[in-house]
């Protein structure tokens, strides 16, 4: 049989059958990805307020649906194992029917609340029971349909990965219009309404691509299929595990290095769409019939990213936001490039196609269960980056060595220059103290050294990870923070404890976020004696200082008052005698630095007896009793990764309930990339609440005494007591054309976009 014996089964010609099969499978394999990764930014914000909107939920729900990738992909492959053709249509179709009565997307029943400890656990739990099947019929549509496509006959049947492409440009773009199109134009549930209506095309376009496949000759796969491709044999399981090394790395990388630029350099909102969408890009880019950018370049380009990464890494974030953040990006881009152009190099012929993509899937998932589970419990700080980074090394192509009879030597070398640049570390003399001060060329040097290898003499690829890995335990070794650092890794982020130089101060910080500190050291060296003062943002000058000290004098008598947000338990010291104070924090581990005197002594020496209430403040706070308190603080804006279920519409009805009848909501909402002034201001008019804004520069951020932003909300102008009338505090009214926050409706790049405007100003 030949193409024009397909055409006449078909009824239609050669030419025009072919165009529609081809439109067919690219519109539904583009919709299905679009579907695909769409629902996890959607879903995951729906999860999100369950865990203090922390940005960990983003990490566990990538490897969520990295995992349940792998088990659509093994469906997919076991499914064309069947002999008869119309059973895996049947049975996919019967499938996706079946998800839909999954839809529209909510949190299953029973998981309104999480435990107070095992969020990972709980977190997957709830992923799979709400969502797992839809997600799981559209996680096995791309190598399925790829499998039908090359079955139809059609001329491109012999190389259907170009498909892969069109699979990654409709997730490239659901990840990108996600935050700018769908999240400010349409609420939680009108964009789960679209997910919905979209979910029943795509099974109409899975149908049509399921009757093209039955109405093509049993053997239509045969007709364009070269001889070398039908009898290849199946992969060997050495070039299977080295597809899921390959598909390991960019994918760990992925996670690990969001979690290195939005704790170790800027955390700032958003900011996991970047690398996200390089990783997509790259497979949009490698699995085109004409690679936009050569494999032979990626490789040639991964050594020496791999080494600016490492002096990056020494070189610190703070000091050229820009550079820093444009080099990490670059650098994973390159690397996962490199990784999945090897990927696309030896790619099998079509007859293994599914087969390889369950590779790429379990890679995946390993990849992302180490960066994403694993590494949290496993290290205090962001380790698995490097680990990754080193492991990057191992990615290339083996060749053969230039002067092999001379490199088999660089081993020995290794070990003694090893040896030679880590004794220092376990001293604390002058040696140390040069080493700290010349890291940076130390370090650069040995990562230099392995482009060396891998360009000059096309050495061992386990050469150049040793060299990159022995740069990267130079970095752990003479760290460059001035002064001494210590690490606090939970769910919730990875905090530092920094000590300034001489020990004058004790600094809270989530990458370069400050969230409280302590002197602990006048200038002269002296220690400081009593109770501690209060700063950076909460000095008594301040819009929160001055807030507390307006509702204390307006009711002439001890305050009860909540506070959200423990930090270094500083707001602890601004209570008096006679005066009852309790807070809300999420995290413990938040609890236990707070509470250690070697950190922090606010709690010890202010509030030993500290009431205390574990859990997301959202949950826990609307158990308290109404009329309970005279003054709410909300301290939970200072870092970059917002909670934003704590400043919607709905959120600020408990905060009234929770007040007495005379009593005020304080919302610090001091941030370096999120205008939220106008965004409580908002919530509190749509609650007849009227609302004063603070903000004023402090000038002393020499001294850890910061600029604040503040609002204070309150039933009537009286109620906030002398606030109403000082020229700092400005009476504000809700913006006409501004949406107000709710549970189903919130708009952070417009937060966004509104700090870009008046930082322009």
């Amino acid at each position: 049989m030949n193409s024009s014996d397909l055409s006449v089964s078909s009824g239609l010609p050669s030419e025009s059958r072919n165009r529609l099969v081809l439109i067919a499978y690219t519109a539904a394999i583009f919709v299905s990805a679009l579907l695909l990764f769409s629902v996890q930014p959607l879903f995951t914000k729906m999860v999100l307020p369950r865990l203090g909107g922390s940005p960990a939920v983003w990490s566990v729900a990538m490897v969520f649906f990295q995992s349940l990738l792998l088990g659509g992909y093994a469906y997919a492959h076991y499914l064309m194992q069947l002999r008869n053709r119309a059973l895996p249509v049947a049975i996919h179709l019967a499938l996706l029917a079946v998800a839909i009565l999954a839809l529209p997307l909510s949190i299953a029943g029973g998981w309104g609340e999480p435990p107070t400890s095992g969020y990972a656990l709980w977190l997957l739990g709830l992923f799979a029971v709400s969502i797992g099947l839809p997600f799981f019929a559209l996680a096995a549509n791309n190598p399925l349909l790829q499998a039908w496509f090359v079955r139809t006959g059609h001329p491109d049947g012999p190389d259907p990965y170009f498909l892969y492409a069109s699979s990654n440009i409709g997730s490239f773009l659901a990840l990108l219009t996600y935050p700018v199109l769908l999240e400010p134009m349409f609420t939680l549930r009108a964009q789960n309404l679209i997910w919905t209506g979209g979910y029943v095309v795509l099974i109409a376009l899975i149908a049509t691509c399921g009757v093209m496949l039955l109405r093509s000759p049993a053997d239509a796969a045969a007709l364009n299929m070269p001889a070398d491709n039908a009898d290849a044999p199946p992969p060997s399981w050495i070039l299977r595990a080295r597809w899921i090394f390959l598909a390991a790395v960019p994918s760990g990388l992925l996670i690990a290095v969001t979690a290195h630029i939005s704790t170790d350099v800027a955390a700032a909102p958003l900011l996991w769409v970047l690398p996200l969408s390089l990783y997509l890009l790259t497979w949009v880019l490698v699995f085109q019939s004409r690679p936009l950018l050569p494999h032979s370049w990626m490789l040639l380009a991964q050594p020496l990213v791999i080494s600016g990464i490492v002096s990056l890494l020494a070189f610190g974030g703070e000091q050229n936001l820009l550079l820093t953040l444009g080099g990490h990006q670059l650098g994973f881009f390159v690397i996962a490039m490199a990784c999945h152009g090897e990927l696309a190099r030896t790619r099998p012929a079509a007859k293994h196609l599914t087969g390889f993509y369950v590779a790429l899937s379990f890679g995946g998932m390993v990849g992302g269960l180490f960066a994403g589970l694993v590494a949290p419990f496993a290290f205090s700080w962001i380790a698995e980056y490097p680990v990754l980074l080193a492991l990057a090394a191992l990615c290339r192509p083996s060749g053969g060595e230039r002067l092999a009879r001379w490199t088999v030597w660089y081993w020995p070398f290794l070990a003694a220059l090893a040896l030679a640049l880590t004794l220092p570390a376990w001293s604390s003399g002058k040696m140390f103290a040069w080493f700290v001060d010349h890291r940076l060329w130390v370090i650069g040097g040995v990562g230099a050294l392995s482009v060396v290898l891998a360009h000059g003499l096309n050495a061992d690829r386990w050469k150049i990870f040793a060299t990159v890995a022995l740069a990267l335990v130079l970095l752990r070794a003479y760290p460059s923070d001035d002064g001494r650092v210590e690490t606090v890794r939970s769910f919730f982020g990875v905090h530092k404890i920094l000590v300034t130089p001489n020990g004058q101060y004790h600094v809270l910080m989530h990458g370069t976020t400050i969230h409280g500190a302590e002197k602990f050291r006048n200038t002269d060296g002296s220690p400081v004696t009593g109770r501690p003062e209060l700063i950076t943002y909460y000095h008594q000058d301040g819009g929160i200082g001055q807030a507390i000290a307006a509702i204390r004098e307006r009711k002439g008598a001890p305050l009860r008052a909540a506070v959200i947000g423990l930090g270094a338990g500083t707001l602890t010291c601004a209570a008096q005698a006679g005066e009852d104070w309790k807070f809300f924090e999420i995290d413990q581990t938040m609890v236990d630095t707070a509470r250690d005197p070697r950190y922090f002594t606010f709690i010890q020496k202010c509030d030993p007896n500290l009431k205390l209430v574990i859990g997301d403040a959202r949950l826990t706070f609307a158990r308290e009793p109404d009329g309970a308190y005279d003054l709410i603080i909300v301290d939970a804006y200072s870092s970059d990764a917002i909670p934003i279920h704590l400043a919607t519409e709905e959120a600020m009805e408990i905060y009234k309930a929770k007040l007495a009848p005379r009593g005020a909501v304080v919302m610090h909402v001091s941030n370096r990339h999120l205008e939220l002034s106008s965004v409580v201001v908002g919530i509190a008019d749509a609650n007849d609440m009227k609302s004063w804004v603070y903000n004023e520069d402090s000038g002393r951020d020499s001294e850890y005494i910061f600029s604040t932003t503040v609002v204070v909300s309150a039933r009537e102008e009286a109620d906030v007591g002398k606030l109403a009338g000082s020229e700092q505090w400005t009476m504000t009214e809700a913006e006409d054309g501004q949406r107000v926050w709710t549970d189903d409706y919130s708009n952070v790049l417009g937060a966004v976009w509104r700090r870009f405007r008046k930082g322009e100003e």
